[in-house]
């Protein structure tokens, strides 16, 4: 299945849900935009946008011959270098406004620098100090056996130095059903974990959901979860020990990506000093059990 095929989350925890028919106003959640947006996007939009401003400033000053003292006659690119220096306030001393219209632009154009350069600035801010997990999750989930009990299990592991304090799981099942009425829909279902807390998050952590009469998934199969489009949806949050603030990030499996029978390779060993390590080259193997 192509990744993003009847998917809910993503497996880096973003959506793939299409939203339409919604009416909003362009500018509504700029501030949202700008934090979610990835940090190409967003610098490469900042850089697009100060062009673009600085090129229509331009045009306007190149509109009126001789608005700009010393600037070669008809030359557009010294227009831009004012308006830039406009923008920016530097102030070389070379070029100047020569004329009533060409100092009408230059108030406009640094009452827009003044309210925009700001604006700007508390964007960035607001990106870089946005606080967010580095959380390792398994490639794949299994169904196996641990201690003698048939469980859904998969892996995740902190990738960062700083430790998660008070680290929750929630899983749901996300799949399609038909009611008594015969209405078709998407239903979510919780699976209980055997343990969905972990007070102090440094090392691996496997979770693991009960097959038993209970479970959502009690006497499915591999089968009927790819005919139902089924997904299992991770969320994960937890209290960053550096920054004393909740972070949070999501994962999700589809059918295809559970394997039926097996077991996760060990990735935990001991130093000779006695500290811990985790080898992360192994975090993603899988031990297929031929019996299942």
């Amino acid at each position: 299945m192509a990744d993003g095929a009847g998917r809910v989350v993503s497996r880096d925890g973003r959506d793939y849900i299409v939203r339409a028919g919604l009416r909003r106003a362009p500018l509504a959640d700029l501030y949202h935009s700008v934090v979610e947006a990835s940090w190409p996007r967003l610098l490469g939009g900042l850089v697009v946008t100060y062009l673009l401003v600085n090129l229509a400033f331009a045009a306007l000053y190149w509109l009126q011959p001789g608005s700009i003292a010393n600037a070669r006659p008809g030359s557009y690119a010294d227009c831009f270098f004012f308006s830039i220096q406009t923008t920016a306030t530097i102030g070389y001393g070379h070029l100047a406004p020569a004329t009533t219209w060409a100092n009408i632009l230059v108030v406009v154009q640094t009452v827009v620098s003044v309210v925009s350069l700001p604006l700007l600035t508390g964007m960035m801010f607001a990106k870089f100090s946005v606080p967010t997990a580095r959380v390792v999750f398994s490639d794949r989930a299994i169904v196996g056996r641990r201690d003698g009990r048939r469980v859904l299990m998969f892996r995740l592991a902190n990738a960062r130095n700083a430790h998660l304090v008070d680290a929750r799981l929630t899983v749901s099942l996300v799949w399609d059903d038909v009611t008594a009425e015969g209405e078709q829909l998407r239903r979510v279902r919780d699976l209980h974990l055997l343990r969905d807390r972990n007070a102090f998050f440094v090392l691996t952590w496997t979770a693991m959901h009960p097959l038993d009469t209970a479970s959502p998934l009690h006497g499915e199969s591999a089968a009927t979860l790819a005919r139902r489009k089924a997904e299992i949806v991770v969320s994960l949050t937890g209290i960053d020990s550096t920054l004393s603030q909740t972070v949070h990030t999501r994962h999700s499996y589809v059918a295809d990506e559970i394997v039926w029978g097996g077991r996760f390779a060990d990735v935990l060993s001991q130093l000779p000093d006695g500290r811990r390590r985790i080898d992360y080259a192994r975090f993603h193997q899988v031990h297929v059990d031929a019996d299942g």
